[in-house]
């Protein structure tokens, strides 16, 4: 707790996959209590997040909140924006984004330093979801390229059985289950459906 009020940090990554350490580590050095630190494990399209919710229901004026970077808030430039606002606004909290000094709400509190904090903010913000959108574009047109190469995307289709149609053929005759066609055929019972379909 400082003198003003309780310091939090929030960490975000997008898969359960990935690893929050490098966040957790600049929380901590911050001096952000880890019994304070909310994390998720999601996408940042959006803010219906669970621990972020439980962090926004924790919060009073005067309490600080800590991110290592901009992008760990959010990836949507004007839900960020939004958020920024109901943060410091509405709820009265200081906000610090750890790789970003001039975004920290803390200093600067004169209609100059809000100002300053809220443009680079916005400029940040747009950089950002630019820079996405332009990836998305470039894999876009890579994998479009690729095709128009003839390059096949996805699992290579297995192999079937030699005797394939006739399992098939016995199937359709009432011959067999379509279990028991299945097993003769050596794959799940799914994936038999599937293939029967485009013999």
């Amino acid at each position: 707790m400082t003198d003003k009020g309780r310091i939090y940090g929030y960490a975000r990554v997008s898969t359960a996959r990935q690893n929050e350490d490098r966040q957790l580590q600049a929380l901590k050095g911050a001096g952000v209590p880890s019994e304070n630190v909310y994390i998720d494990k999601q996408s940042g399209k959006d803010f219906e997040r669970e621990q972020y919710k439980k962090l926004l229901a924790n919060l009073r004026p005067n309490d600080a909140l800590y991110i290592k970077s901009i992008d760990r808030l959010g990836r949507n430039y004007r839900e960020i924006l939004v958020q920024w606002q109901t943060l410091t606004k509405e709820l009265g909290v200081d906000v610090v984004v750890l790789d970003m000094p001039l975004l920290d709400t803390r200093r600067g509190k004169d209609l100059l330093g809000t100002f300053i904090s809220d443009v680079v903010l916005q400029i940040l913000s747009f950089v950002a979801e630019n820079e996405r959108a332009n990836i998305r574009q470039r894999q876009r047109e890579g994998i479009d390229a690729a095709k128009a190469r003839g390059v096949k995307f996805g699992r290579p289709r297995r192999a079937l059985p030699d005797n394939f149609k006739e399992i098939v053929a016995l199937r359709r005759a009432g011959f067999l289950t379509e279990a028991a066609a299945a097993k003769e055929a050596g794959m799940p019972l799914s994936t038999f459906r599937t293939c029967a379909k485009r013999v």
